[in-house]
Parts: C-alpha cells; sequence; structure tokens
C-alpha cells in the first residue's frame, strides 16, 4: 500500500458463492511443485521443509481419513496440539472436508478441555503423546466424542495419526461448499460466564485475511514470515495461516515447546534463517530490548509488526534502534481480522493505533450506537450495515444472547473504549469489559474467580487486571476468606497452586490480596472497575 486514503476508497474483497480455501487459494500455490510454503525447525533444532504441493497432497489424504471415520461435514473437531509441522495439515484437511475445526493451547487442564468439548458436542479429538491423558480423564463427560486421535505412539482407545494417513487416498474432488458455511471455531475468553464460541466461515477467516496479509504484514510470495504464537489462539490463524498463505508467503515455525521464551535464542534465528517478515507479542519485543541487540545480525529482516496489546513507544523505538526496523501495530479480535494498524503509508503517531484498516469503517459510538465527537471517548465500533465486512464472526455460535449484546444499530461493538482523532487515529483507552490481557493472553476473571471459590478457603472472589512493566497486565486476585481460615503467605501460595490445577497454569494469579469485603453494586454485582482504579492509584503513589 502506497496510497493510503486511496486504497481505503478503492479496496474490495469479493466473495464467491462457493469458496473453499484450502482448494480455492492455497492449492493455486501448490501449483509450483517446488514453492516453500513452510520451514518448520524442531525444538531440538533440526529443520524440515514443506512445500504448497506436500501440504496440499497430506491434507486431502487427511480430508479423507475424516470422511473414511464417519465424520460429517459441519461437525466439530478439537486440535490441541503444540507449533508440529502437523498442526497446519490438519487445518487444511478440516477445510477440503468442510469439518469445523476448533484449535485450543496445550496449556489446557482436564477441566477447559472438558468445558470445550461438552458445549461444543465436539465429536473428535486430535492431541499428542503429552495431552492424550488430559482427555481421558474427561472423556465420560464428553458424549458426543467417537475418535481420538494422537499424534506420536497410541494408546488404548487412539488411532495414530500418521497410521492413518498414510493409508488414506489423495484423491479428493472441490466439495463445492458455501462461502459461508461454518468452518472454524475459536473460545474467546469473557468477563460474566465460560468462554464463547466464535463462529468463522470459509470467507470470513480466509479471505477477510487478505486485508491482514496484504496490507499489515506485507506479504508477497518472496517471504518468509515468523510469527511467534501458540497454535491455540486465534492470532496463529490471522498471521500464521492465512494472513500470510494468502499471499504466497512461506511460513518460518520454530517449535520451541518445554521452554520458557528465551529471547536470545529467538534472536539468534534471524541469523540462521532468511525470514524477512516478523510478529510478536508486544512482551516478547519487551525482553527483546533488554538483550544488546547489537550483538545480533538481521541480515534478511525488513519488517515488523506487534499486536495483542499496545507496544510502549520506548520499546518500539529500542528496536528501531537495535534493527534498523519500525514495530507496526495492529488492532484486532477473534471476532474479525485487522480492523486499524499502523501502516508505512501512514504516519506514525505515538501511542496510537492508527487508522482504519481497509474493507472497515470504525466509529466512537455511544449508548445508543451514535457516532459521538472526535477526540470523546466510548465504544470503539465497527459498521456493519448496510454492508458487513468480509471478515466478521457470523456469531457467538449457540449463544444469541451474546450475538446480539455486541451488536447496537449499525454497528458491532468492539468492547473496547477508545476515541477518534481528527485523521481518523484511534487512541486506545481501556476495556469496557473486564478480560485481562497478560503477555498478549486473554484471561477471563470469570474462570479464575470460580477455581478460587472452589477452594474450601474462599468465601469470594473478585480478579482483575494489575499494571505491569513486562506483561501489560498480571493477573490479581482479592479474596474474602471463608470462617475459620486466616491469611497467610502459606495460604496464598496454595491458593496460586490451586488454580494452576484446576484452569490453565496461565490463569494463576501472581498476586493475591486478602480483603474483609469486595465492593460492590446494589444488584451484588463485583465492581471489578473500581478494584482495577484502586491498583492504578497505588501503581501512580511513591513508594
Amino acid at each position: 500500500m502506497v496510497d493510503y486514503a486511496r486504497t481505503m476508497r478503492e479496496f474490495r474483497l469479493d466473495v464467491p458463492a462457493r469458496y473453499n480455501w484450502a482448494f480455492d487459494t492455497f492449492d493455486t500455490w501448490a501449483r509450483d511443485p517446488a514453492k516453500l510454503a513452510l520451514l518448520w525447525v524442531s525444538s531440538d533444532g533440526q529443520p524440515r521443509r514443506f512445500t504448497f504441493a506436500e501440504l496440499s497432497e497430506r491434507s486431502r489424504r487427511f480430508a479423507n481419513v475424516l470422511a473414511g471415520i464417519g465424520v460429517a461435514p459441519g461437525e466439530r473437531i478439537f486440535i490441541m496440539l503444540p507449533r508440529v509441522w502437523q498442526w497446519w495439515e490438519i487445518v487444511l484437511g478440516c477445510i477440503r472436508a468442510r469439518v469445523v475445526s476448533m484449535p485450543g493451547t496445550t496449556l489446557m487442564t482436564p477441566k477447559d478441555i472438558q468445558y470445550r468439548l461438552a458445549i461444543s458436542d465436539a465429536s473428535v479429538v486430535i492431541t499428542d503423546e503429552e495431552n492424550a491423558s488430559k482427555v481421558d480423564q474427561v472423556l465420560g463427560e464428553c458424549p458426543a466424542v467417537k475418535r481420538r486421535i494422537v499424534l506420536g505412539r497410541a494408546t488404548a482407545g487412539w488411532d495414530e495419526y500418521e497410521r492413518l494417513v498414510a493409508r488414506a487416498s489423495a484423491t479428493l474432488s472441490h466439495p463445492g461448499n458455501a462461502s459461508d458455511d461454518p468452518m472454524m471455531i475459536y473460545f474467546t475468553s469473557g468477563t460474566t460466564g465460560f468462554p464463547k464460541m466464535v463462529l468463522h466461515s470459509h470467507a470470513s477467516y480466509p479471505i477477510g485475511h487478505v486485508i491482514t496479509g496484504k496490507f499489515w504484514l506485507d506479504n508477497t510470495p518472496e517471504d518468509l514470515h515468523w510469527t511467534i504464537s501458540d497454535t491455540g489462539w486465534a492470532q496463529a490463524a490471522w498471521t500464521c495461516l492465512f494472513g500470510p498463505w494468502n499471499m504466497g508467503a512461506a511460513l518460518f515455525v520454530w517449535d520451541a515447546r518445554g521452554k520458557r521464551f528465551e529471547a536470545a535464542a529467538a534472536l539468534e534465528m534471524f541469523a540462521r534463517y532468511p525470514i524477512t517478515t516478523f510478529f510478536a507479542p508486544p512482551t516478547a519485543y519487551r525482553m527483546f530490548v533488554q538483550e544488546s541487540l547489537a550483538k545480533y545480525r538481521f541480515p534478511t529482516l525488513r519488517h515488523c509488526l506487534g499486536a495483542g496489546e499496545a507496544v510502549n513507544p520506548e520499546v518500539i523505538e529500542a528496536w528501531r534502534e537495535g534493527t534498523g526496523h519500525h514495530i507496526y501495530e495492529g488492532y484486532g479480535q477473534t471476532e474479525t481480522v485487522l480492523l486499524a494498524a499502523t501502516f508505512p503509508a501512514t504516519p506514525w503517531k505515538p501511542g496510537s493505533m492508527g487508522p482504519a484498516s481497509p474493507g472497515h469503517e470504525l466509529a466512537i459510538v455511544d449508548d445508543d450506537g451514535n457516532e459521538i465527537s472526535r477526540g470523546t471517548e466510548g465504544d470503539l465500533a465497527v459498521r456493519v450495515r448496510p454492508a458487513r465486512p468480509v471478515g466478521m464472526f457470523q456469531e457467538y455460535w449457540r449463544n444469541p444472547e451474546a450475538t446480539a449484546k455486541c451488536h447496537r444499530g449499525d454497528w458491532y461493538v468492539t468492547g473496547d473504549r477508545a476515541s477518534m482523532d481528527d485523521d481518523g487515529y484511534l487512541w486506545f483507552v481501556g476495556r469496557a469489559d473486564d478480560v485481562i490481557n497478560s503477555a498478549s493472553y486473554r484471561i477471563g476473571p470469570f474462570e479464575v474467580e470460580s477455581a478460587l471459590v472452589e477452594h474450601a478457603a474462599v468465601a469470594e472472589a473478585a480478579v482483575i487486571g494489575k499494571p505491569d512493566a513486562l506483561r501489560g497486565e498480571i493477573v490479581k486476585a482479592f479474596v474474602v476468606l471463608a470462617p475459620g481460615h486466616f491469611a497467610s503467605e502459606a495460604l496464598a501460595s496454595e491458593l496460586q497452586e490451586h488454580v494452576k490445577a484446576v484452569t490453565a497454569p496461565y490463569k494463576y494469579p501472581r498476586e493475591i490480596e486478602f480483603v474483609t469485603d469486595l465492593p460492590k453494586t446494589i444488584s451484588g454485582k463485583i465492581r471489578r472497575t473500581e478494584l482495577r482504579d484502586m491498583e492504578r492509584r497505588r501503581a501512580r503513589s511513591p513508594r
């Protein structure tokens, strides 16, 4: 994009009535039998190369596996895998078979898995040896599951993935599915309940992420793009699947599972492999700039990106000083594709999320859905009437109340508070809901609070995000103890370990404060906003 204003006026996405991304887009790149699609590096540093043609052939086999075991179009498959190369061919195979894939992170506990399998009526689970036992623990509560597939050695009740694929045919015809048929579900955290199912169609993410790949990632067929993201997060679909592959770029994937993120080891990858474009969450960039960047080499790097939370201008400047490259920020949600960004073709305003992305009209609206004046804080919204942007999700599946609640007149309301200046640049204020954003992990307080109150010592709990220099926010819990229990460091540690055991470990409260009561509304709802304001005041006050 050279001329932002002209692109905003003229850019359009065409959506055919019938469309299957794996056949109609991915396979166009597979016509060149030598074109690289994926450069995957194992956790022990061994690289493997996969062409578009190879992944096309293997994903067709997997699609036939699904048909052969009786999985019908529209059924749900839960995929819980680390950054193994098979994840990409499995998702491609699901698209070909018209089966709805549901990626999930391996950080989940059995309780998290049980909720997702049960509420979605998933019929198939795919995971690896390390995580299979977690599925087995909850299988009795998930009657819809009819097949379990494991990467690695199969145990009783499990099918071995490689054996299934090896026996399957690679011959498969285009299914002729409608572009608005369901394709993918991601679970997103909420503040007043358990995670919602965000349903995307065969058009919304696949075609909508042309915007992401073309205008923000700036990918071309000559690029090797690296995204640091777990396969269970929507960011993987954004910048490690649809965005780059729409543009014919190859993916670089480092399977660094089982390790804490090591900034130094990650920085060494730029000299070892010809990475040209790069996405990382802000937490990673904050860790990168704490290293001595001058001792690392970036011989092929040309374009860098960040999203998930704001990147501090100081971090952007330090990264640019150390590498010679700016960090272009993007804004969007699991429910959308790229909504706004700082683009090379637009002036950088430090602290701003940038202007709207092509294909979208954004506004700040009031409680009635009316646009409000520039510079005034309100609800950030996307126009969906009379024309709905291609990249918008279809609905919160099986939750019509939540779907209706996020629409206000002609607008989809993001749940984020912001203002817009006279140039159309967006300035983030905060979340209208209470979702915590810690190191780019979105954590619903309800899930953590529910885990805490399961402990006998806890009468009530309220969970908020506390400002943190490294992670953006950390999970902090305010706990009212049950009679007969007394505050202590030992009890705080016990509660932290309890939460880690009940829900995904990354959700545990890094800080616990014992209180005698919690601020509440007249109707008895906890006022988390009051607790957040208190923490902000504490952070500002001198020690």
